[in-house]
């Protein structure tokens, strides 16, 4: 498989950096059963193995475990390779079936690469080895699970802190001594000794299990064995061939000879050649050794000492030794800058969040990414070295930040994703995609940095487009009719109570000049989208608190949610007074609402008050000869909001007496806000500025809408 993060056992190839992520999950072996190719194939050893028993694993490249959720598993193909430590040239074989059973990853299949690393996995299996298992799959999606939070996956709850890989696809399985996982297992079984099959001397044998039975020696004779024989003989073997056991090997006699390789027949020997004749042979070859080294070593001049030893060694003829001289000779090309293909735009963002020291960082970037970052960029990263990394991956060849121009032109890709750019390069990093990521994660902490209180007491929603939308209130004639005996249901009315509401577009645009750029201020890509998603913040604040309070034709007496009189001031008596005319709200029937109040939203001069009504057991009054009760019959009734717009003098109604009592909006709401789509938070972008501005360019934008909605969702009291 093997792009990153690599999850894997110490024994697994390093990590490298690549897109899409990748993810090694080592396990170890438990059981097998012996089992048999088919007629049509030669018999070759099968394996069995419990790949992954759903639990969580200490991976390297990943700060906490790693669970792999097994239901978001995709398993292409029941054929998958199967490799000797994750090494594609380390070839064993490959799966027939892989299944989830349990909680549980398990696969067998066939030995059927014809390898070193194959034979080593019989032999040592024939041997007692216990060998392990690991696969090796992509990282599609993943989750970070908090400390103090457990999750459910594979039929387990586990605590955090924890990674659940959610979503993965199952690339390759192999066979490695040490698994992260220890309950798991990987056995290979013994199979019949196949007859009738011929192998040469000078090549590999088939692999085939330790255990097949040994080969007998022909006797010398002047004459080749027919066909018939041959038939007959191996019709005899077979009858006498011992069955499958579980790895176990004949015991070879004196009269046999051990092979790795299937049993087969000897053609008659060829009687030897005379003693003369194979010492002039001997001789020859010796001659002609002496004569291959003798030129290797006139080619090679005594200039080129290694290549002669490697020549030497390896047996080249003087044509391919005369190439090697040749291309070592030539002369070496200028240094250039080598394109880092292990840096991808999710290190750089790490980076850059490690830089700003951005506040749960965990959650915001992959744990391998972060660990690169990290590593790669111990002192933090500056503005230029981001723009230079950005650009060195796109194929710029400049080695500095003295022509910004040309940095900010490699680094942002062209129009056209892989377009091949002058210096030769292919585009591979999206700064542009990497601001605007970065830019976004700041903006929120803008946007969340300013008052949120709006969100506590208003109904959300979405909306698929700029229209003016109308809803239907929660209240009229909705009671259901009594259904008599055999008769239908009756239809209702969605009623005439309705009102309306329109998103509309707010948003605001700021640049990264050259003066930052050239300062190499990285400060200015966490200041401006944080003040863009503050700006953000303010903006709706402004709408839905202007809404709001512009409320003098909806808090009336005729409506029946407005208190008035010095008697309506924040206390027992008074939040008694409002709450009571709260749950005498009618619907148009003059039925009871049958809702009830759960919110006192407060100005912040009664903040203090709000919370002693909310919390306290008692309030005592002490003035003289006045009586007090001992309890707080509103204790734990509502919860209190504090909004600081409710006293500021440039909104019209404002006032640092008056308060509401409000349902909860889920109930019943007094007023809603609309998202375009159901972007709740704004949205930002970022740019290469257009030919007049040297810079980067960053635009946050949000669509939304506020309108009150009902009347009798809210008391209004003034305290006067």
């Amino acid at each position: 498989m093997h792009p990153p993060p690599k999850i894997e056992q110490p024994v697994a190839a390093p990590r490298t950096a690549a897109v899409p992520t990748a993810v090694a999950f080592a396990c170890a072996p438990e059981w097998l059963t012996a089992m048999e190719a088919g007629a049509d194939r030669p018999a070759l050893p099968r394996f069995a193995m419990i790949a992954y028993t759903g639990g969580p694993m200490r991976i390297a490249g990943w700060r906490n475990p790693v669970v792999v959720d097994l239901e978001g598993l995709a398993i292409p193909s029941q054929h998958r390779p199967i490799r000797l430590g994750h090494d594609a040239t380390l070839g064993v074989g490959h799966t027939d079936a892989i299944r989830i059973e349990g909680g549980k990853l398990i696969a067998s299949g066939i030995v059927s690469r014809d390898t070193p690393a194959a034979r080593e996995v019989v032999a040592s299996s024939r041997n007692g080895f216990p060998w392990q298992a690991s696969i090796g799959s992509s990282v599609d999606a993943h989750e970070f699970i908090r400390d103090g939070q457990t999750v459910q996956v594979n039929g387990q709850t586990w605590p955090g802190p924890l990674n659940v890989v959610r979503r993965a696809t199952l690339g390759e399985i192999s066979f490695v001594d040490l698994g992260a996982d220890g309950m798991t297992s990987a056995i290979v079984a013994a199979i019949p000794a196949a007859v009738g099959a011929s192998t040469s001397a000078t090549t590999n044998p088939p692999l085939s299990d330790p255990g097949d039975a040994p080969v007998t020696t022909a006797a010398p004779s002047t004459t080749s064995t027919t066909t018939a024989e041959a038939d007959e003989h191996a019709a005899e073997h077979e009858k006498t061939t011992a069955p499958a056991t579980m790895v176990a090997a004949a015991t070879p006699t004196p009269t046999t000879t051990p092979t790795h390789s299937a049993p087969v027949l000897q053609p008659a020997a060829v009687p030897p050649a005379p003693a003369g004749e194979a010492v002039a042979q001997m001789r020859a070859t010796a001659a002609a050794e002496t004569e291959r080294i003798t030129a290797v070593r006139r080619l090679c001049a005594g200039t080129h000492g290694d290549l002669e030893a490697r020549a030497i060694r390896d047996g080249w003829d003087t044509t391919r030794t005369e190439h090697e001289v040749l291309r070592a000779a030539r002369p070496q090309a200028p240094a250039v800058h080598i394109r880092d293909t292990s840096l991808t735009g999710e290190v750089l963002e790490a980076a850059c969040l490690l830089s700003a020291k951005m506040p749960e960082i965990e959650t915001h970037v992959g744990e391998v990414a972060l660990d690169q970052a990290s590593r790669r960029f111990r002192g933090g990263i500056g503005m230029q070295e981001l723009f230079l990394e950005a650009a060195w991956a796109n194929g710029y060849t400049g080695r500095t930040f003295r022509d910004p121009r040309a940095v900010l032109r490699a680094a942002f890709p062209s129009d056209h994703p892989g377009q091949v750019r002058a210096e030769g390069g292919i585009s591979t990093i999206d700064i542009g995609g990497i601001l605007s990521n970065l830019a976004n994660k700041f903006l929120l902490e803008g946007f969340n940095a300013v008052e949120q209180t709006w969100r506590n007491i208003a109904a959300t929603g979405p909306v698929t487009d700029f229209k003016t939308v109308t809803r239907f209130r929660l209240i009229g004639k909705d009671q259901y009719d009594r259904v008599a005996p055999g008769g239908e249901i009756k239809h209702g009315t969605l009623g005439e109570l309705r009102y309306q509401n329109q998103a509309d577009t707010y948003g605001l645009m700021l640049s990264i000049d050259r003066r930052d750029l050239v300062n190499d201020d990285l400060g200015a890509i966490t200041t401006v989208p944080r003040k863009l998603g503050r700006g953000a913040g303010l903006k709706i604040n402004d709408v839905f608190w202007s809404t709001f309070l512009d409320n003098a034709a909806f808090f009336t007496a005729a409506n029946r949610n407005l208190l008035t009189g010095p008697d309506t001031a924040l206390s027992i008596d008074g939040l008694t007074k409002a709450e009571t005319a709260f749950l005498e709200q009618v619907d148009p029937d003059g039925k009871p609402l049958g809702i009830m109040p759960s919110i006192v939203l407060v100005p912040p001069a009664l903040s203090a008050m709000g919370t002693q009504l909310n919390r306290s057991l008692e309030l005592r009054d002490t003035t003289a000869s006045t009586k007090y009760p001992v309890a707080n019959p509103h204790q734990g009734k509502f919860r209190t909001e504090v909004s600081r717009y409710l006293s500021n003098p440039q909104y019209a109604g404002n006032s640092t007496k008056a308060w509401y009592l409000l349902a909860d909006p889920g109930d019943l709401p007094v007023i809603e806000v609309i998202f375009l789509n159901g972007q709740e938070s704004p949205i930002i972008e970022t740019a290469q500025a257009d030919f007049n501005v040297l810079g980067v360019q960053m635009r946050g934008y949000h669509d939304f809408g506020v309108a009150l909605q009902e009347p009798r969702a809210a008391i209004r009291s003034t305290a006067t």
